[in-house]
Protein backbone atom coordinates (compact mmCIF):
# COMPACT_ATOMS: atom_id res chain seq x y z
CA UNK A 1 0.00 0.00 0.00
CA UNK A 2 3.15 2.33 0.05
CA UNK A 3 2.57 3.06 -3.86
CA UNK A 4 -0.53 5.03 -3.64
CA UNK A 5 -1.99 7.48 -1.56
CA UNK A 6 -3.58 7.11 1.99
CA UNK A 7 -5.25 9.72 4.06
CA UNK A 8 -3.69 11.08 7.13
CA UNK A 9 -7.38 11.35 8.67
CA UNK A 10 -7.03 7.85 8.49
CA UNK A 11 -3.58 6.67 8.83
CA UNK A 12 -2.72 9.19 11.67
CA UNK A 13 -5.70 10.96 13.19
CA UNK A 14 -9.02 9.57 13.55
CA UNK A 15 -10.15 6.59 15.72
CA UNK A 16 -10.94 2.78 14.29
CA UNK A 17 -14.80 3.51 15.47
CA UNK A 18 -15.03 6.94 13.53
CA UNK A 19 -13.57 4.78 10.68
CA UNK A 20 -16.12 2.07 10.57
CA UNK A 21 -18.84 4.58 10.66
CA UNK A 22 -18.02 5.72 7.58
CA UNK A 23 -16.39 2.14 5.77
CA UNK A 24 -18.32 0.43 2.76
CA UNK A 25 -19.36 -2.32 5.63
CA UNK A 26 -21.34 0.14 7.65
CA UNK A 27 -22.81 1.79 4.05
CA UNK A 28 -23.69 -1.36 2.45
CA UNK A 29 -24.73 -3.19 5.42
CA UNK A 30 -27.32 -0.30 5.84
CA UNK A 31 -29.21 -0.63 2.56
CA UNK A 32 -29.70 -4.25 2.99
CA UNK A 33 -31.33 -3.05 6.61
CA UNK A 34 -33.35 -0.47 4.36
CA UNK A 35 -34.40 -2.97 1.96
CA UNK A 36 -35.05 -4.93 4.28
CA UNK A 37 -37.55 -2.36 6.16
CA UNK A 38 -39.09 -1.44 3.31
CA UNK A 39 -40.06 -5.08 2.11
CA UNK A 40 -41.55 -5.99 5.93
CA UNK A 41 -43.45 -2.07 5.60
CA UNK A 42 -44.72 -3.22 1.99
CA UNK A 43 -46.00 -6.63 3.28
CA UNK A 44 -47.68 -5.22 6.41
CA UNK A 45 -49.28 -3.10 4.04
CA UNK A 46 -50.72 -5.61 2.12
CA UNK A 47 -48.48 -6.01 -0.78
CA UNK A 48 -47.66 -9.31 -2.46
CA UNK A 49 -44.50 -9.85 -0.52
CA UNK A 50 -44.03 -13.20 1.30
CA UNK A 51 -42.48 -13.57 5.10
CA UNK A 52 -40.53 -16.00 3.35
CA UNK A 53 -38.98 -13.54 0.94
CA UNK A 54 -38.35 -11.03 3.75
CA UNK A 55 -36.57 -13.84 5.96
CA UNK A 56 -34.30 -15.14 3.39
CA UNK A 57 -33.29 -11.27 3.25
CA UNK A 58 -32.45 -10.84 6.93
CA UNK A 59 -30.71 -14.47 6.94
CA UNK A 60 -28.17 -12.32 4.35
CA UNK A 61 -27.89 -9.14 5.36
CA UNK A 62 -24.43 -9.28 6.89
CA UNK A 63 -22.89 -11.55 4.67
CA UNK A 64 -22.27 -8.97 1.62
CA UNK A 65 -20.98 -10.59 -1.57
CA UNK A 66 -18.62 -7.82 -2.26
CA UNK A 67 -16.78 -9.34 -5.08
CA UNK A 68 -20.40 -10.00 -7.04
CA UNK A 69 -21.32 -6.28 -6.11
CA UNK A 70 -17.98 -5.01 -8.40
CA UNK A 71 -18.04 -7.28 -11.10
CA UNK A 72 -21.61 -6.08 -11.38
CA UNK A 73 -20.87 -2.19 -11.11
CA UNK A 74 -18.16 -2.93 -14.13
CA UNK A 75 -20.59 -3.59 -15.84
CA UNK A 76 -23.67 -1.12 -15.17
CA UNK A 77 -22.00 1.62 -13.63
CA UNK A 78 -24.87 2.08 -11.06
CA UNK A 79 -23.55 1.43 -7.59
CA UNK A 80 -26.65 0.85 -6.12
CA UNK A 81 -28.47 -1.66 -9.21
CA UNK A 82 -25.57 -3.25 -8.71
CA UNK A 83 -26.19 -4.27 -5.03
CA UNK A 84 -29.53 -4.95 -5.65
CA UNK A 85 -28.38 -7.75 -7.99
CA UNK A 86 -25.85 -9.25 -5.70
CA UNK A 87 -28.20 -9.05 -3.12
CA UNK A 88 -30.58 -10.90 -5.50
CA UNK A 89 -28.15 -13.98 -6.00
CA UNK A 90 -27.68 -14.92 -2.57
CA UNK A 91 -31.29 -14.77 -1.94
CA UNK A 92 -33.55 -15.90 -5.16
CA UNK A 93 -36.79 -16.27 -3.45
CA UNK A 94 -36.60 -12.17 -2.36
CA UNK A 95 -34.90 -10.87 -5.83
CA UNK A 96 -37.72 -9.69 -7.13
CA UNK A 97 -38.71 -7.40 -4.44
CA UNK A 98 -35.57 -5.89 -3.64
CA UNK A 99 -35.86 -2.25 -3.78
CA UNK A 100 -39.75 -2.17 -4.78
CA UNK A 101 -40.90 0.61 -5.70
CA UNK A 102 -37.59 2.80 -4.55
CA UNK A 103 -35.12 5.08 -6.40
CA UNK A 104 -31.40 5.29 -5.45
CA UNK A 105 -31.58 7.81 -3.20
CA UNK A 106 -33.98 5.70 -1.06
CA UNK A 107 -31.17 3.54 0.07
CA UNK A 108 -28.47 6.55 -0.37
CA UNK A 109 -29.68 9.73 1.06
CA UNK A 110 -31.36 7.17 4.14
CA UNK A 111 -28.45 5.80 4.54
CA UNK A 112 -26.37 9.12 5.01
CA UNK A 113 -28.41 10.34 7.62
CA UNK A 114 -28.26 7.44 9.54
CA UNK A 115 -24.11 7.23 9.12
CA UNK A 116 -24.38 11.17 10.25
CA UNK A 117 -26.35 10.49 13.20
CA UNK A 118 -24.51 7.51 14.45
CA UNK A 119 -21.12 10.01 14.03
CA UNK A 120 -22.46 12.84 15.69
CA UNK A 121 -23.42 10.22 18.59
CA UNK A 122 -19.48 9.27 18.53
CA UNK A 123 -18.96 12.88 18.67
CA UNK A 124 -21.00 13.60 21.29
CA UNK A 125 -19.87 11.30 23.38
CA UNK A 126 -15.86 12.03 23.02
CA UNK A 127 -17.11 16.07 23.32
CA UNK A 128 -18.27 14.82 26.85
CA UNK A 129 -15.06 13.25 27.92
CA UNK A 130 -13.02 16.09 26.74
CA UNK A 131 -15.83 18.12 29.30
CA UNK A 132 -15.40 16.12 31.87
CA UNK A 133 -11.36 16.01 32.05
CA UNK A 134 -11.54 19.90 31.37
CA UNK A 135 -14.29 20.20 34.43
CA UNK A 136 -11.86 18.18 36.96
CA UNK A 137 -8.92 20.73 36.08
CA UNK A 138 -11.03 23.40 36.40
CA UNK A 139 -11.99 21.84 39.85
CA UNK A 140 -8.20 21.63 40.96
CA UNK A 141 -7.09 24.51 39.94
CA UNK A 142 -10.28 26.80 40.90
CA UNK A 143 -8.31 28.61 43.53
CA UNK A 144 -4.93 28.85 41.69
CA UNK A 145 -3.96 32.70 41.24
CA UNK A 146 -2.47 33.48 37.41
CA UNK A 147 -2.11 36.50 35.45
CA UNK A 148 -5.00 37.43 33.02
CA UNK A 149 -5.11 38.99 29.95
CA UNK A 150 -6.57 41.29 27.37
CA UNK A 151 -5.04 41.50 24.06
CA UNK A 152 -2.17 39.11 25.43
CA UNK A 153 -1.23 41.83 27.65
CA UNK A 154 -1.07 41.59 31.43
CA UNK A 155 -4.48 42.57 33.06
CA UNK A 156 -6.05 41.60 36.24
CA UNK A 157 -5.25 38.21 37.96
CA UNK A 158 -8.11 35.95 37.49
CA UNK A 159 -7.28 31.75 38.13
CA UNK A 160 -6.01 29.00 36.27
CA UNK A 161 -9.64 26.74 36.82
CA UNK A 162 -11.47 30.02 36.15
CA UNK A 163 -10.03 30.04 32.51
CA UNK A 164 -10.25 26.25 31.94
CA UNK A 165 -14.29 27.47 32.20
CA UNK A 166 -14.32 29.82 29.45
CA UNK A 167 -12.89 26.60 27.43
CA UNK A 168 -15.35 24.68 28.95
CA UNK A 169 -18.44 27.06 28.42
CA UNK A 170 -17.43 26.95 24.42
CA UNK A 171 -17.85 23.21 24.20
CA UNK A 172 -21.28 23.45 26.21
CA UNK A 173 -22.23 25.46 23.68
CA UNK A 174 -21.23 22.99 21.14
CA UNK A 175 -22.84 20.20 22.93
CA UNK A 176 -26.29 22.26 23.19
CA UNK A 177 -26.12 22.55 19.04
CA UNK A 178 -24.70 18.81 18.60
CA UNK A 179 -27.40 17.82 20.51
CA UNK A 180 -30.19 20.10 18.37
CA UNK A 181 -29.11 18.38 14.73
CA UNK A 182 -28.90 14.81 16.23
CA UNK A 183 -32.46 15.49 17.88
CA UNK A 184 -33.74 16.90 14.65
CA UNK A 185 -32.36 14.51 12.15
CA UNK A 186 -34.92 12.81 10.02
CA UNK A 187 -34.93 9.85 7.46
CA UNK A 188 -35.88 11.17 4.10
CA UNK A 189 -38.10 7.70 3.86
CA UNK A 190 -39.02 6.57 0.48
CA UNK A 191 -40.37 9.41 -1.54
CA UNK A 192 -39.60 8.21 -5.51
CA UNK A 193 -37.79 9.95 -8.26
CA UNK A 194 -39.17 13.62 -7.43
CA UNK A 195 -40.40 12.98 -4.01
CA UNK A 196 -44.23 12.61 -5.29
CA UNK A 197 -44.34 8.92 -3.86
CA UNK A 198 -45.91 8.28 -7.54
CA UNK A 199 -44.81 4.72 -8.10
CA UNK A 200 -46.25 3.79 -4.78
CA UNK A 201 -49.78 5.32 -5.53
CA UNK A 202 -49.16 2.55 -8.44
CA UNK A 203 -47.93 -0.10 -6.21
CA UNK A 204 -50.98 0.56 -3.89
CA UNK A 205 -53.89 1.47 -6.42
CA UNK A 206 -54.16 4.67 -5.32
CA UNK A 207 -54.66 4.09 -1.49
CA UNK A 208 -53.31 7.30 0.09
CA UNK A 209 -53.89 6.44 3.39
CA UNK A 210 -52.25 3.34 3.08
CA UNK A 211 -49.06 5.53 1.15
CA UNK A 212 -49.65 7.70 4.05
CA UNK A 213 -48.31 5.42 6.27
CA UNK A 214 -44.80 4.19 4.63
CA UNK A 215 -42.60 6.82 5.62
CA UNK A 216 -42.78 6.84 9.14
CA UNK A 217 -42.99 3.22 9.49
CA UNK A 218 -39.47 3.08 7.88
CA UNK A 219 -38.49 5.51 10.00
CA UNK A 220 -39.99 3.30 13.21
CA UNK A 221 -37.94 0.54 11.62
CA UNK A 222 -34.78 2.37 11.60
CA UNK A 223 -34.75 3.87 14.83
CA UNK A 224 -36.12 7.36 13.99
CA UNK A 225 -38.81 9.57 15.04
CA UNK A 226 -40.01 10.80 11.50
CA UNK A 227 -39.00 11.31 7.79
CA UNK A 228 -38.84 14.69 6.17
CA UNK A 229 -42.20 16.03 5.36
CA UNK A 230 -41.58 16.71 1.93
CA UNK A 231 -38.60 16.15 -0.86
CA UNK A 232 -37.56 16.35 -3.91
CA UNK A 233 -35.66 13.21 -4.64
CA UNK A 234 -33.15 13.53 -1.96
CA UNK A 235 -33.31 15.27 1.26
CA UNK A 236 -32.55 19.31 1.40
CA UNK A 237 -28.83 19.24 1.22
CA UNK A 238 -29.68 22.22 3.75
CA UNK A 239 -28.90 19.27 5.82
CA UNK A 240 -25.70 18.29 5.15
CA UNK A 241 -24.87 22.22 6.20
CA UNK A 242 -26.37 22.64 9.28
CA UNK A 243 -23.89 18.64 10.81
CA UNK A 244 -21.32 20.48 9.17
CA UNK A 245 -21.27 23.48 10.96
CA UNK A 246 -21.70 22.13 14.23
CA UNK A 247 -18.56 20.30 13.69
CA UNK A 248 -16.53 23.36 12.44
CA UNK A 249 -17.83 25.28 16.05
CA UNK A 250 -16.32 22.47 18.10
CA UNK A 251 -13.79 22.86 15.95
CA UNK A 252 -13.45 26.63 16.79
CA UNK A 253 -13.37 25.63 19.93
CA UNK A 254 -10.94 23.31 20.37
CA UNK A 255 -8.41 25.70 18.58
CA UNK A 256 -9.24 28.79 20.69
CA UNK A 257 -7.83 26.05 23.67
CA UNK A 258 -4.96 24.74 21.44
CA UNK A 259 -3.82 28.73 20.83
CA UNK A 260 -3.90 29.16 24.96
CA UNK A 261 -2.37 25.95 25.68
CA UNK A 262 0.43 26.85 22.92
CA UNK A 263 0.58 30.21 24.26
CA UNK A 264 0.90 29.16 28.07
CA UNK A 265 3.57 26.78 27.39
CA UNK A 266 5.48 29.41 25.75
CA UNK A 267 4.98 30.96 29.31
CA UNK A 268 6.21 27.96 30.65
CA UNK A 269 2.79 28.05 32.90
CA UNK A 270 0.73 25.27 31.40
CA UNK A 271 2.12 22.22 29.76
CA UNK A 272 0.74 19.52 27.49
CA UNK A 273 1.91 16.18 28.03
CA UNK A 274 5.49 15.20 26.69
CA UNK A 275 6.61 11.24 26.96
CA UNK A 276 10.03 10.81 28.08
CA UNK A 277 11.01 9.14 24.32
CA UNK A 278 9.63 11.77 22.44
CA UNK A 279 11.86 14.31 19.97
CA UNK A 280 10.83 17.89 20.06
CA UNK A 281 12.94 19.07 17.30
CA UNK A 282 15.27 17.51 14.94
CA UNK A 283 18.00 19.84 15.27
CA UNK A 284 17.25 21.26 19.02
CA UNK A 285 17.21 18.68 21.36
CA UNK A 286 16.20 20.55 24.47
CA UNK A 287 12.81 21.85 22.67
CA UNK A 288 9.62 20.63 23.95
CA UNK A 289 7.52 22.09 20.79
CA UNK A 290 3.62 21.77 21.68
CA UNK A 291 2.73 19.41 18.94
CA UNK A 292 -0.24 17.77 19.83
CA UNK A 293 -1.79 21.53 20.52
CA UNK A 294 -0.47 22.43 17.37
CA UNK A 295 -2.08 19.44 15.22
CA UNK A 296 -5.70 19.89 17.16
CA UNK A 297 -5.00 23.52 14.93
CA UNK A 298 -4.21 22.35 12.11
CA UNK A 299 -7.02 19.82 11.95
CA UNK A 300 -9.30 22.64 13.27
CA UNK A 301 -8.59 25.00 10.51
CA UNK A 302 -9.42 22.03 8.45
CA UNK A 303 -12.61 21.23 9.55
CA UNK A 304 -13.68 24.84 9.90
CA UNK A 305 -13.15 25.33 5.68
CA UNK A 306 -14.81 21.87 5.14
CA UNK A 307 -18.02 23.50 6.31
CA UNK A 308 -18.37 26.04 2.89
CA UNK A 309 -18.66 22.73 0.78
CA UNK A 310 -22.16 21.57 2.03
CA UNK A 311 -23.36 25.02 2.23
CA UNK A 312 -22.25 25.77 -1.17
CA UNK A 313 -23.62 22.29 -2.37
CA UNK A 314 -26.82 23.12 -0.94
CA UNK A 315 -27.18 26.88 -2.89
CA UNK A 316 -26.35 24.83 -5.65
CA UNK A 317 -29.00 22.00 -6.29
CA UNK A 318 -31.23 22.41 -9.21
CA UNK A 319 -34.87 21.65 -8.89
CA UNK A 320 -35.92 17.78 -7.39
CA UNK A 321 -31.77 17.07 -7.47
CA UNK A 322 -28.67 17.46 -9.50
CA UNK A 323 -25.73 14.88 -8.89
CA UNK A 324 -22.94 17.78 -8.79
CA UNK A 325 -23.35 17.07 -4.81
CA UNK A 326 -22.38 13.23 -5.00
CA UNK A 327 -18.96 13.27 -5.35
CA UNK A 328 -18.56 16.39 -2.59
CA UNK A 329 -20.48 14.76 -0.47
CA UNK A 330 -18.38 11.17 -0.58
CA UNK A 331 -15.35 13.83 0.25
CA UNK A 332 -16.28 16.73 2.50
CA UNK A 333 -18.32 14.84 5.29
CA UNK A 334 -16.73 11.74 6.04
CA UNK A 335 -13.62 13.79 5.93
CA UNK A 336 -14.86 16.30 8.15
CA UNK A 337 -16.03 13.72 10.87
CA UNK A 338 -13.00 11.82 10.89
CA UNK A 339 -10.95 14.90 11.18
CA UNK A 340 -13.14 16.08 14.48
CA UNK A 341 -12.66 12.63 16.04
CA UNK A 342 -8.59 13.30 15.57
CA UNK A 343 -9.57 16.35 16.95
CA UNK A 344 -11.20 15.37 20.27
CA UNK A 345 -8.88 12.56 20.60
CA UNK A 346 -6.19 14.66 20.89
CA UNK A 347 -8.11 17.35 23.06
CA UNK A 348 -8.69 14.65 25.34
CA UNK A 349 -5.10 13.28 25.65
CA UNK A 350 -3.67 17.23 25.98
CA UNK A 351 -6.49 17.18 29.10
CA UNK A 352 -5.46 14.39 30.71
CA UNK A 353 -2.37 14.90 30.66
CA UNK A 354 -1.84 18.63 31.28
CA UNK A 355 1.62 20.01 33.88
CA UNK A 356 1.22 23.22 35.70
CA UNK A 357 4.28 24.76 37.32
CA UNK A 358 2.73 26.85 40.00
CA UNK A 359 5.73 28.33 40.75
CA UNK A 360 6.56 30.37 37.52
CA UNK A 361 2.72 31.15 37.70
CA UNK A 362 3.42 32.45 41.10
CA UNK A 363 6.76 34.70 39.91
CA UNK A 364 5.57 35.80 36.27
CA UNK A 365 2.00 37.24 38.95
CA UNK A 366 4.11 38.80 41.75
CA UNK A 367 6.18 40.40 39.10
CA UNK A 368 3.35 42.52 37.71
CA UNK A 369 0.79 42.66 40.42
CA UNK A 370 2.66 45.83 42.01
CA UNK A 371 0.95 47.70 39.23
CA UNK A 372 -2.07 45.84 39.61
CA UNK A 373 -2.82 46.54 43.37
CA UNK A 374 -1.89 50.40 42.51
CA UNK A 375 -5.45 51.14 43.20
CA UNK A 376 -5.84 49.32 46.93
CA UNK A 377 -2.78 51.36 47.56
CA UNK A 378 -3.82 54.39 46.93
CA UNK A 379 -6.90 53.82 49.04
CA UNK A 380 -4.78 52.76 51.89
CA UNK A 381 -2.42 55.70 51.41
CA UNK A 382 -5.79 58.15 51.20
CA UNK A 383 -7.05 56.35 54.58
CA UNK A 384 -3.70 58.05 55.73
CA UNK A 385 -4.59 60.74 55.47
CA UNK A 386 -3.00 61.58 51.89
CA UNK A 387 -4.61 63.91 48.97
CA UNK A 388 -6.10 60.92 46.27
CA UNK A 389 -5.52 63.42 43.45
CA UNK A 390 -1.73 63.85 44.45
CA UNK A 391 -1.14 60.40 45.18
CA UNK A 392 -2.74 58.87 41.07
CA UNK A 393 -0.09 61.67 39.85
CA UNK A 394 2.62 60.35 42.00
CA UNK A 395 1.57 56.91 41.42
CA UNK A 396 1.39 56.91 37.94
CA UNK A 397 4.84 58.74 37.93
CA UNK A 398 6.32 56.00 39.21
CA UNK A 399 4.67 53.07 37.94
CA UNK A 400 5.95 54.54 34.24
CA UNK A 401 9.72 54.98 36.63
CA UNK A 402 9.34 51.05 37.47
CA UNK A 403 8.51 50.26 33.94
CA UNK A 404 11.26 51.48 32.28
CA UNK A 405 13.87 49.72 34.89
CA UNK A 406 12.30 46.72 34.27
CA UNK A 407 11.99 47.41 29.98
CA UNK A 408 15.08 49.42 29.57
CA UNK A 409 16.98 48.18 32.45
CA UNK A 410 16.15 44.82 32.55
CA UNK A 411 15.88 45.03 36.24
CA UNK A 412 13.50 43.48 38.66
CA UNK A 413 9.62 45.41 39.27
CA UNK A 414 10.69 47.99 42.17
CA UNK A 415 7.04 49.71 42.05
CA UNK A 416 6.83 48.99 45.73
CA UNK A 417 10.02 50.57 47.04
CA UNK A 418 9.69 53.63 44.87
CA UNK A 419 6.39 54.06 46.45
CA UNK A 420 7.93 53.18 50.55
CA UNK A 421 10.24 55.67 49.55
CA UNK A 422 7.46 58.75 49.02
CA UNK A 423 6.91 60.36 52.28
CA UNK A 424 3.48 61.52 50.52
CA UNK A 425 2.21 57.82 50.86
CA UNK A 426 2.94 57.41 54.48
CA UNK A 427 3.48 53.60 53.91
CA UNK A 428 6.30 51.56 54.67
CA UNK A 429 7.64 48.59 52.39
CA UNK A 430 6.27 45.63 55.05
CA UNK A 431 2.62 47.95 54.53
CA UNK A 432 2.75 47.54 51.06
CA UNK A 433 4.09 43.90 50.71
CA UNK A 434 0.93 42.77 53.06
CA UNK A 435 -0.88 43.96 49.70
CA UNK A 436 0.73 41.68 47.74
CA UNK A 437 -1.56 38.66 48.30
CA UNK A 438 -2.61 37.22 44.62
CA UNK A 439 -6.06 35.82 46.12
CA UNK A 440 -7.03 39.54 46.90
CA UNK A 441 -7.14 39.94 43.48
CA UNK A 442 -9.12 37.85 41.86
CA UNK A 443 -12.25 38.68 42.09
CA UNK A 444 -15.07 36.15 42.11
CA UNK A 445 -12.84 33.23 40.15
CA UNK A 446 -12.83 30.65 42.79
CA UNK A 447 -16.64 31.14 43.22
CA UNK A 448 -17.54 31.58 39.87
CA UNK A 449 -15.70 28.15 38.97
CA UNK A 450 -17.24 26.65 41.34
CA UNK A 451 -21.03 27.75 40.84
CA UNK A 452 -20.18 27.02 36.36
CA UNK A 453 -19.21 23.30 37.42
CA UNK A 454 -22.00 23.01 39.91
CA UNK A 455 -24.87 24.70 38.46
CA UNK A 456 -23.98 24.25 34.44
CA UNK A 457 -21.37 21.31 33.93
CA UNK A 458 -22.07 18.41 36.42
CA UNK A 459 -25.59 17.86 36.04
CA UNK A 460 -24.87 17.12 32.43
CA UNK A 461 -21.71 15.06 33.49
CA UNK A 462 -24.28 13.11 35.70
CA UNK A 463 -26.77 12.58 32.96
CA UNK A 464 -24.25 11.58 30.74
CA UNK A 465 -21.81 9.11 33.46
CA UNK A 466 -22.69 6.26 31.61
CA UNK A 467 -20.63 7.60 28.57
CA UNK A 468 -17.74 8.88 30.84
CA UNK A 469 -14.33 7.67 31.33
CA UNK A 470 -12.51 7.54 28.00
CA UNK A 471 -8.77 7.25 27.46
CA UNK A 472 -7.48 8.70 24.43
CA UNK A 473 -4.18 7.08 22.54
CA UNK A 474 -2.86 9.24 19.34
CA UNK A 475 -1.13 7.40 16.97
CA UNK A 476 1.93 9.86 16.30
Amino acid sequence: MNDRYQSPLSERYASKEMQYIFSPDMKFRTWRKLWIALAEVEHELGLNITQEQIDELKEHQDDINYDVAKEREAIVRHDVMSHVYAYGVQCPKAKGIIHLGATSCYVGDNTDIIVMKEALCLVRKKLLNVISELAKFAENYKALPTLAFTHFQPAQPTTVGKRATLWIQELMLDLEDLEHIIGSLKLLGSKGTTGTQASFLELFDGNQELIDKIDPMIAKKMGFESCYPVSGQTYSRKVDTRVLNVLAGIAASAHKFSNDIRLLQHLKEIEEPFEKTQIGSSAMAYKRNPMRSERIASLARYVIVDAVNPAITSATQWFERTLDDSANKRLSIPEAFLAIDGILDLYLNVVDGLVVYPKVIEKRLMAELPFMATENIMMDAVKAGGDRQELHEKIRELSMEAGRNVKVEGKENNLLELIAADPAFNLTLEDLQKTMEPEKYTGRAKEQTENFLKEVVNPVLEENKGLLGLKADIKV
